[in-house]
């Protein structure tokens, strides 16, 4: 039973708890905030919401997951980010939407599939389903056509059209999906390409990058929405 309880030495072990209640303590912070913003941005604010908060039940899991066996809960964070990662890429469209900017349903999708199409050969891939190098390449197929439609698609266009905040709030946000994200792929191919796995350091640095990629995701949303609501969550 011993093994139940997190050790002073575990260093991946604590990595999940601190990400497991920083994620509850950002849900807590963004729906109390959300109910004090203008309205067109309180659905922005309940999604960053329940990012955080299907994280942080998740890494419930992974935290106990990881103290008992030592080893990666590839099954656990995969369900994770096939909730989260979609919601991340609906904020895209829904802050677009809140501002009247010209963004159809077509860029929704785009988003929606080339998540989805990163996601599931990701795991194909670490589980061990299929081929690393096979399932790397078509997850990194879909990642592109996400940087595609926030840089040069319909999205883009219109976060540039729509100008002031919302063009800078958009910036910052894509520059999390081409640089925060670039961890995951990275870890990828040292841990599962590039040799034997190695849990520690892929956890530390997947905890690490969801840790930053989702809650800061959720503030620089927060931040736009204060912005546009003239200070009216304070």
């Amino acid at each position: 039973m011993d093994k139940m309880f997190l050790q002073s030495g575990d260093m991946v072990g604590v990595t999940f708890w601190l990400v497991s209640i920083a994620m509850i303590a950002s849900t807590v912070f963004f729906l109390y905030e959300g109910s004090k913003v203008d309205a067109k941005w309180r659905l922005s604010l309940l999604v960053a919401g329940l990012v955080t908060l299907v994280a942080g039940v998740h890494y419930d899991y992974m935290r106990d997951f990881w103290v008992v066996n030592q080893e990666t809960p590839i099954v656990y964070r995969y369900i994770d980010w096939l909730i989260t990662v979609p919601l991340l890429m609906i904020e895209f469209y829904i802050i677009l939407r809140a501002v009247g900017a010209a963004v159809g349903s077509g860029s929704f999708l785009r988003l929606l599939v080339g998540t989805l199409v990163m996601l599931i050969f990701g795991y194909l891939g670490e589980a061990g389903m299929m081929g690393a190098t096979l399932a790397f390449v078509i997850g990194m197929a879909g990642w592109a056509i996400i940087i595609w439609e926030i840089y040069g698609g319909q999205a883009g266009k219109a976060a540039s059209a729509a100008g002031g905040a919302v063009a800078s709030a958009f910036s910052a946000m894509r520059w999390i999906v081409l640089i925060g994200w670039a961890i995951y792929p990275l870890g990828y191919v040292f841990g599962y390409m590039m040799g034997n796995v190695d849990d520690n350091a892929l956890n530390m640095l997947y905890n690490l990058a969801d840790f930053v990629n989702k809650i800061l995701f959720g503030l620089i949303i927060w931040n736009l929405a204060v912005k546009d609501s003239g200070q009216g969550a304070h």
